[in-house]
Formats: structure tokens, C-alpha cells, sequence
């Protein structure tokens, strides 16, 4: 068991309270990872004294106003994702490339004041689902050193598991993203395809590759792709979703649940899964859920297609000119795969996707049925000698619930779901439209929580706040000045329709200051890691329209950033700039605006 919780939730609260420092954890993360040693995880770890340099950067922005929802949380990334300087090898020391640009998800989360420990092994060139295929070492289940970790982001999916990270990317083509996840009783969250920019990113199948997100929880996978989302004109594949995407939905009361009929499952004589998948079903059922059998061919038609037709090569597309002029610098097994790729023609290509067109149509009539679609991560799980003897024909049983995710343009999350009777992890995947994201999380978390969840083999309980559901497209407002009921901005909300939810507080690590010059008066809060917080707010709910427009009002020096409450949940609400409370009042001490108001 590892000495601190990495979670994200219960990180951001120590280091609100004071009873943590980052560099406090940094030091630990290194101290894990130098007892646990640097290969297989890791290709390139960065030097401790490199991650308190940036730590030091983004709590000077911190301090100065800016809201960094990810502050002082490491993070890992798969080694087929760009950091600027450092090289990216997709498991392949003759290919390795130094980037002069991080990818836009590193920026973007780094941006968001995480801190990057280093890049993690892989199947080489993202082609395996295994862990198996590496020249820098095979990842092993965090469970059993004899099983395999999962792949192709083995390194990412084991150093969650290990608790060397609070959280890491990986990417996730055929199943990528939720195979490890399943393997080391984490998390693994496969985005809609666009919604994070794979702008940086060394493609495996261009078309249908996403960056997924490991994590202890489904709290802490989606604030991270909260703060990695976003359209990014530097990927011509990425898309402009929808308001509310990421944001946890509630799906309908007694929700229909999609289970393949008995003839569609497949354990590959592994009883025990069976059991667990069978008792996560009751466990659905028990959440409100209706259970609705559907036929799984039409999937598991489109799930071949992946390896069995011509998407491999995209494959070779991706590496062509390395794969034909040095073939002996790739894994055997991956050489096999991506060179086939080459026996493909514009024809076959075209064939199949008009086969895809057809098998999407079947089952979008299912899709009218169900709201979300429950399968098993994977049928079983193998040793590594059984895998190394036979990498081909058992990898594609890992595939077998995974590969048609992407090529039908759907959304995914792999949940913990129990331990087989050998102390081995079962996983679980809910499966929804493109978009789903938020809804899928939520649904994750409450599915999770009901099992008294630990944290892959770390012993830690998930310990962060539960999901709370807004509402479809609705946006939750925190609100602790001239916004407050009654107060004279009230308006600006009742007049777009917004609803109050509840008065709550902040959690500790914000300050109050009553603002100069103000009409009419208004507070503002500030972060201040060692202030004791408790400050009243309101939360309201409005929709992303009314968001918009009512942030577009919001005047310098406030802004709308991420606020913690007291209870854990995150929330957005008014933030100030730093320099305009130089010589206001604190008023902290009154606990709110309005008691400050009281005394006047």
C-alpha cells in the first residue's frame, strides 16, 4: 500500500487546508517510483528538480489570479504524445524524434497547473492491446506479475494502478484506453473522437485515434478532460461539441440498460468473469437501471473490421517511410501487423467502410432501445507466457468488446467491477453516443461507489466527492457578492432563467475582500492557499447559453474560474484578480457578503 492518496479530489483539499504541500508529494511520487525502478513504466522520467521549476510557475500564476483547476496534480503521458525537448519513441528507440511543440492536451493540462513526471511505455506504435510488445520492457498487472498490465498504454494504465501518478494519458484506438484500465482496477475514460486534439500525437489509426484518461476515479477522469477538451483548429480531426458534453448528466429514471443476449457472450472459459458480469448487471439493476438484451453482431462485424480490413493501414500510413526502409527496427509482431497493411487497396477500402455504414445503421436500431450499452471490458484476461506464445489470436479476444467503439463514433468509460476468486480485477464498460461523456462518467461513478471502491492495488479508497448530476447542457455557478439573492445583480441571473440549487461554502484556501470604488459594492475572492476559506456562496444552475452571457458581463478585475466547496464538489464562480485587493478590507472573518453587509 503507498503512503498518500493520489487522488485528485483529496490532493486539492490537503493542499487547501495546508496539511499538504506539492513538493511534499513530488517528493513522494519519486520516492515510489525510484523504490519501484524506472523500466518497464517509464521510457523517460523528467528530473525532480525540472517538476519543482514548474511547479514553482504555476503557483506564481496561481497566486496572481489564475485559475489552475489540475494545481500541483502529477500526471504521466504515454510516450507517443509530444513534450517539447524530451524525445517521443512510440516504443521505438530507431524512430525516436525530439519535438520542438508539446501536443495541445499537454499544453492544455499543464496550462491547467499539472505537473509532468515523465512518459510512459507502450506497445510500440500503439499496436497491441497487450503490453507485451516493447523493447523497453512488458508491463506486468499491478495484481500479478505474470499477467499481463493490458496495452497499448501499459505504462500509463500501471502507474495509475501503482500509484505513481494521480492521473495519466494514454491513447486509446482499439480499446487502448480501457484494456489496462480493466487490468489494474482504474479507471480508463475513451473520449468521444475530437473532443480532445490528438494535435501532437503519432497517429496509429488517424481517423479514430482519441487521448484517454486513467484515473482513481470518475470525479477525477473527468475534471481532467474538462480541462484537456476543447476544439483546436491545429487538428483537422477534432470537432466543436456540444454544450454540456463534459458536464456529469443524470440519464433518465429507469434507464435502459443494453446487454448482449447470452448467445453474444463470450469469456473464452473464463467463469469467473462471467460471475462478475453477471453481478454487475444486478448492480445496474439496483441503480435504478432496466436491463434490455440486444444482439451483439452488428458490433462485434464492426469490431473486425479494425485489424481485419484496411484501417491497418493507416497503420503503415503513419510510419511508412521508417516501416518499408528499416523493418527490422520494429517488435516482430507489429511489423507483421502495420506491413500488412500494405495489401490493401482503395477499393477494399471503400468496401469497407460502406460495410460500416451498413452495420451502424443496424445498430442504431438497438441504439433506439437502450440510453447506454453495458459489456464487458474484455472476456478474460492472459499470462504473459500464454500472450508471448500466441500474441496475435489472444490479442484479438482483448479486442472483443472494444474495437467497434470508435468506428461507430461512440463514447466509452471502463469501470472497476470486482476481483475474480484468483485476486485478479474484472472491469466493466459503459458504452454511449458520441458526446456522452458526462453522462457515461456519472453513471461510472455511482456504478463504482457501489462497490467501496479502492484505487488500483494502492489499498486507498476513492475518497473524492460523488458526482453530482446538472442537468443536460446546464452549467452549476457559484456566486458570493451582488449575485446573492436579493442583492442587487441578482437579475443577471433570474432573468436567464437560472435555478438556485443550494447555499454552500468554499472550501478553506480563499480569502474575502471587499472591493473599493464598486457599484454596486461587490467582494472578491481570492485564492490564498493558507486562508481558512468557509465563505458562503450560492450555487445556481442555468444553461450553457445563459452561461455564456452572463460571463460576458462579468467586469475586470473579477473573472469565472473553478471553485472547490466544502463538500469537495468543484463548481465554476467569481474569482478576483490579485492586484485589485491590494489595500481592500479582508473580510473573511465574516464568513460572507451578506454578514460583512450586516455590519455596515
Amino acid at each position: 500500500m503507498t503512503d498518500q492518496s493520489l487522488e485528485i479530489a483529496v490532493l486539492a483539499r490537503a493542499y487547501a487546508d495546508g496539511s499538504l504541500t506539492p513538493e511534499a508529494v513530488l517528493d513522494g511520487v519519486h520516492a515510489r517510483i525510484g523504490a519501484m525502478g524506472l523500466r518497464p513504466v517509464w521510457i523517460t522520467l523528467f528530473d525532480k528538480a525540472d517538476a519543482l521549476a514548474r511547479l514553482g510557475r504555476a503557483r506564481a500564476r496561481m497566486e496572481a489570479g489564475e485559475d489552475l483547476p489540475l494545481f500541483g496534480i502529477p500526471f504521466a503521458v504515454k510516450d507517443n504524445i509530444d513534450v517539447a525537448g524530451v524525445p517521443t519513441t512510440a516504443g521505438c528507440p530507431d524512430f525516436a524524434f525530439v519535438p520542438e511543440r508539446s501536443a495541445t492536451v499537454v499544453e492544455r493540462l499543464q496550462a491547467a497547473g499539472a505537473i509532468l513526471i515523465g512518459k510512459t511505455n507502450l506497445d510500440q506504435f500503439a499496436t497491441g492491446l497487450v503490453g507485451t510488445r516493447s523493447p523497453y520492457g512488458i508491463c506486468s498487472s499491478v495484481f500479478d506479475p505474470a499477467h499481463v498490465s493490458g496495452g497499448s498504454s501499459s505504462g500509463s494504465g500501471v502507474a495509475v494502478g501503482a500509484g505513481l501518478v494521480s492521473f495519466a494519458l494514454g491513447t486509446d484506438t482499439a480499446g487502448s484506453g480501457r484494456v489496462p484500465a480493466a487490468f489494474n482496477n482504474i479507471i480508463g475514460l475513451k473520449p468521444t473522437k475530437g473532443l480532445v486534439s490528438t494535435a501532437g500525437v503519432l497517429p496509429a489509426c488517424r481517423t479514430q485515434d482519441c487521448v484517454s484518461v486513467f484515473a482513481g476515479s470518475s470525479g477525477d477522469a473527468l475534471a481532467v478532460l474538462r480541462a484537456a477538451a476543447g476544439f483546436d483548429p491545429a487538428d483537422p480531426f477534432s470537432r466543436r461539441a456540444p454544450a454540456g458534453a463534459t458536464l456529469p448528466a443524470s440519464v433518465p429514471p429507469g434507464f435502459r440498460f443494453g446487454v448482449p443476449s447470452p448467445e453474444g457472450l463470450e469469456f473464452f472459459g473464463d467463469a469467473g468473469a462471467a460471475e462478475l458480469f453477471a453481478a454487475s448487471v444486478a448492480r445496474l439493476e439496483a441503480l435504478g437501471g432496466t436491463r434490455v438484451e440486444f444482439d451483439y453482431a452488428p458490433f462485434v462485424e464492426a469490431a473486425k473490421l479494425l485489424y481485419a480490413g484496411p484501417w491497418v493501414a493507416e497503420r503503415l500510413a503513419a510510419i511508412r517511410d521508417f516501416a518499408e526502409t528499416r523493418p527490422d527496427s520494429i517488435h516482430p509482431v507489429v511489423r507483421e501487423i502495420i506491413l500488412g497493411g500494405g495489401r490493401y487497396s482503395a477499393v477494399d477500402a471503400f468496401e469497407a467502410q460502406y460495410k460500416l455504414a451498413e452495420l451502424t445503421r443496424r445498430a442504431e436500431g438497438w441504439w433506439e432501445r437502450m440510453d447506454v450499452m453495458l459489456l464487458p471490458t474484455t472476456g478474460t484476461t492472459f499470462t504473459i507466457e500464454d500472450m508471448l506464445a500466441d500474441p496475435i489470436r489472444l490479442n484479438s479476444q482483448l479486442g472483443h468488446y472494444t474495437n467497434f467503439v470508435n468506428l461507430m463514433d461512440l463514447s466509452a468509460i471502463a469501470v472497476p467491477a470486482g476481483f475474480r476468486s484468483t485476486g485478479l480485477p474484472f472491469g466493466v464498460t459503459l458504452i454511449g453516443r458520441a458526446f456522452e461523456d458526462g453522462r457515461l462518467a456519472l453513471l461510472a461513478d455511482r456504478f463504482h461507489r457501489a462497490q467501496a471502491p479502492t484505487i488500483g492495488a494502492t489499498g486507498h479508497a476513492v475518497a473524492g466527492p460523488a458526482l453530482e448530476a446538472a442537468e443536460s447542457g446546464m452549467v452549476r455557478l457559484a456566486v458570493v457578492g451582488a449575485h446573492l439573492s436579493g442583492l442587487p445583480l441578482n437579475h443577471q441571473l433570474t432573468g436567464r432563467g437560472a435555478r438556485l440549487v443550494r447555499t454552500d461554502r468554499t472550501a478553506s484556501g480563499y480569502r474575502l475582500f471587499a472591493l473599493p470604488g464598486t457599484t454596486p459594492a461587490k467582494p472578491g475572492l481570492l485564492r490564498d492557499p493558507g486562508a481558512p476559506g468557509g465563505i458562503e456562496v450560492e450555487v445556481w444552475e442555468l444553461d450553457a447559453a445563459g452561461f455564456g452571457g452572463f460571463v460576458a458581463e462579468v467586469p475586470p478585475p473579477l473573472a469565472i474560474g473553478t471553485l472547490e466547496l466544502a463538500c469537495g464538489a468543484r463548481v465554476q464562480g467569481f474569482l478576483c484578480e490579485a492586484h485589485a485587493t491590494v489595500g481592500a478590507q479582508d473580510i473573511t472573518n465574516h464568513g460572507g457578503w451578506r454578514n460583512w453587509l450586516a455590519t455596515r
